[in-house]
This record gives C-alpha cells, sequence and structure tokens, in this order.
C-alpha cells in the first residue's frame, strides 16, 4: 500500500500529505489494465430473498483465467481479474464469468449486471469493522444503498507516460461514460427517476469523500486537499473513535500535537482507502463511475474507456468532445443519452474508441461489438437503463419476483 514505507512516520503538515499524494501519481508507467467486475446474484425460484454468501462461495468453481472472487457487504459478487493488456484481460475475464455464470445457473441462481439492484432493499452481510465504521458515518438512507444494493464495473489503468494527462482525462470522460453505459434505472420495482441510480446514490453519499475531484487543477494537491478534507472514518485504532463525528483528517493532523493522538503515514494510507471520488489515483487510476451491465456488454464498456485512456490520439479526440460537458455528474446520472448534448459527445468518444481499438490489439469481434452498441444504445439515445425501463413498462405495474427474471435479460 503507498504510503506505509514507514507507517510510524508522523503526518504533522500539509507537505507531509502531498508527499503521499505525490507517490499515487507515481506508479507503473505502462498501459496494462485491470478490470474488477460486481454483480448482483438473485434465487430465480424467489428474487426477492438475499442470497447468501456462504452459499454463492460453496458453488463457485476454480476460475480459469484466475480472478480473485470477493464480495461487497450486501452479497454482491466481484471478480478482480489478473493485470495485462486489453486483449489478454479481456479473455481472461470472461472466461471467469462465463465459468461462474454456469455454475450459479446450475444452482438455480443467477448473475445480474444491474448498476443498482432493482428489486430488493438493503441486506448487509458482511460486518466487518471496515463496514460497520463505514455504516455509521454514511447513515441512512444512502450508505445501506451504496453497501448492499449497487454494483459497477472498475476500470484500473496504468498512470502512463504522462500521468497527469491520463488523470485529467479519467476524469473528463466521467460523466459521458457514465451516461453512454447507465444501468441502474428502478429501485424496488419502480422507476427511481435517474438513469444511473447507482450514481445518484454516491452523488448524494458524503461530498468530502465521495465529491469529483477538479480535474483542471494540480492534481498532487488537489489530491492532497481532497484527503485533508475528508471525515475521518473512526473505528481502526481506539485514540481515533474519540474524534466528533465531522471531524476530518486536516482537523486531526492541526490538533494537539500530542505524539500518542497525532497521525502517522499508516494513518493516512487506510484514510485514502476509504475515500471513494469516481477516480481515484493509488499508483494506479481507478476508473469508479461506471455501472454494472449485462455480460454480454461489460466487456464494450472496458474497451471503450480503456481505448480513451490509452491511445493519445483518441483520448485528445474523446477530450474535445467532452469537455463542455466536464463535471456535469448529476446531469449524465439523470438524463443520460436522452440529453443531447451528452448523446453528440458519446458519439464522439466511441468514434474515437473504435479508432483506437485496432492498434490495442482488440480482436475483430470485440470492435464489432462496440460498433453494435454505438448503433443500439448511443446513436439513438437510447442506453441500457433506458431499455430496462421499456422492458418493466411493457411487462406492467411494478417489478416483481415473478417477472424479474424477464426483465433482466
Amino acid at each position: 500500500m503507498i504510503g506505509t514505507e514507514n507507517v510510524d512516520a508522523p503526518i504533522r503538515r500539509m507537505a507531509d500529505v502531498e508527499e503521499f499524494a505525490r507517490r499515487c501519481f507515481q506508479g507503473t508507467p505502462g498501459d496494462r489494465i485491470g478490470v474488477e467486475l460486481e454483480f448482483l446474484v438473485y434465487d430465480r425460484a424467489d428474487p426477492t430473498r438475499p442470497v447468501l454468501v456462504r452459499e454463492i462461495s460453496e458453488i463457485l468453481p476454480p476460475l480459469p483465467g484466475g480472478s480473485a472472487v470477493t464480495f461487497e457487504p450486501g452479497g454482491q459478487l466481484e471478480l478482480s481479474g489478473p493485470p495485462g493488456d486489453l486483449p489478454g484481460v479481456l479473455s481472461r475475464l470472461s472466461a471467469d464469468v462465463a465459468a461462474a455464470r454456469h455454475a450459479l445457473d446450475g444452482a438455480g441462481l443467477m448473475a445480474v449486471g444491474f448498476g443498482l439492484d432493482p428489486l430488493r432493499g438493503p441486506h448487509r452481510q458482511l460486518r466487518q469493522e471496515r463496514y460497520e465504521s463505514m455504516a455509521r458515518l454514511l447513515g441512512e438512507p444512502y450508505g445501506p444503498m451504496m453497501m448492499c444494493l449497487t454494483a459497477s464495473i472498475q476500470v484500473n489503468v496504468d498512470l502512463g507516460r504522462h500521468p497527469e494527462a491520463r488523470w485529467r482525462h479519467a476524469n473528463l470522460f466521467g460523466p459521458v461514460l457514465n451516461a453512454a453505459f447507465a444501468n441502474s434505472p428502478l429501485l424496488r420495482g419502480r422507476p427511481c427517476g435517474w438513469v444511473s441510480g447507482r450514481q445518484a446514490v454516491w452523488l448524494h453519499l458524503d461530498p468530502t469523500r465521495t465529491r469529483p475531484i477538479p480535474w483542471d487543477q494540480e492534481p498532487v494537491a488537489t489530491w492532497a486537499a481532497y484527503l485533508a478534507g475528508a471525515r475521518l472514518m473512526p473505528g481502526r485504532e481506539p485514540r481515533r473513535r474519540a474524534g466528533s463525528p465531522g471531524r476530518t483528517f486536516g482537523d486531526w493532523m492541526r490538533g494537539p500535537r500530542l505524539p500518542r493522538n497525532a497521525p502517522t503515514a499508516g494513518d493516512l494510507a487506510y484514510h485514502a482507502t476509504t475515500v471513494f471520488p469516481p477516480v481515484r489515483p493509488r499508483g494506479w487510476l481507478e476508473i469508479r463511475y461506471l455501472d454494472a451491465l449485462h455480460p454480454r456488454w461489460w466487456p464494450v464498456c472496458v474497451a471503450v474507456t480503456s481505448a480513451l485512456l490509452l491511445d493519445d490520439a483518441a483520448a485528445g479526440a474523446a477530450a474535445a468532445c467532452a469537455e463542455p460537458l466536464a463535471g456535469r455528474w448529476w446531469q449524465a446520472a439523470h438524463a443520460g443519452l436522452s440529453d443531447k448534448g451528452m448523446r453528440a459527445a458519446a458519439e464522439g468518444c466511441f468514434h474515437a474508441a473504435l479508432t483506437a481499438l485496432p492498434g490495442l490489439g482488440a480482436p475483430r469481434e470485440l470492435v464489432a461489438d462496440v460498433e453494435e452498441y454505438a448503433d443500439r444504445h448511443v446513436t439513438p439515445g437510447l442506453g441500457p437503463a433506458a431499455e430496462v425501463l421499456l422492458r418493466a413498462r411493457d411487462l406492467g405495474g411494478p417489478l416483481s419476483g415473478r417477472i424479474f427474471a424477464a426483465a433482466a435479460a
């Protein structure tokens, strides 16, 4: 973990926080990617019941592509593939997704790609201290929703030769890509008022730890200020439990200089794992603003996102399209591609990605899938969320367990 070379070193000044932030942008200079996929898991016979983590763990076989299997607090299944080049990562992770889905299907379960659980309410299964602290800090209603009901596609990207430019682009493309892949318009069986209900949940959480980081400012100082201004998540050490509910890391750092109470490098490194902006630097970049998608489409999302960040020409072309919409996270999550500006920007970004993908080794089948997604969703301005809403409307009334399998197809 970054910042743990000397975990007991005191953090006394903003210069110390900035030194940590600088190391977050000094990572791998290559062009590897890594992907973490989250799925909601349902019982086909009773989609309203929570499926226990224990049930899923007992069913899953060893995965052929080497993905790590973990779970989110509500029992969401997460597959994290080993990093590598785009074709290799997609090939291995696709094999793991297929193996996991096959095993679940044989047990009467299904892994579904929605960004927000469209049917069930929050039911937290994991009770580790980290999650207990998170639940206390974030509170109702959005804390339980985020922890138990959301699922995403996370694309991790090396910092490359020009980390500042890659950081800028990763943030700049966020609203447009969130709109293009928005897939969470339902909650408890009814429209929630957002095409990306998952992103709406994140936007309504604690703004000190989930708000977007300004993309057009110097990244090290901006990230340092973000960390200092974020509220502490108490509970890791007894000396941190005494802090007031609104206490930030900066407050702790500027507090009484008693050695037993001063924050350390280890405390700062842990604190950095508890903040969740849409893009987070960790020696690589975590792209955290993408909804989970149907297994048919998640490779398209990964391919487009990766192409726009790894290929300099594609990044430049896409930036020209996306910059007028920079920072419009609320607009993207609410309207998605029904907004004409978002749709036009998404078309430009997809065109740039399609130009770049062959040079990244993408097979023809993947390029064809990206073209199909653009024709089906981007050009007409009907993203996956719009399809889900239409399907739910055609089925009539609130989404029930009985018709859930049809709506999730």
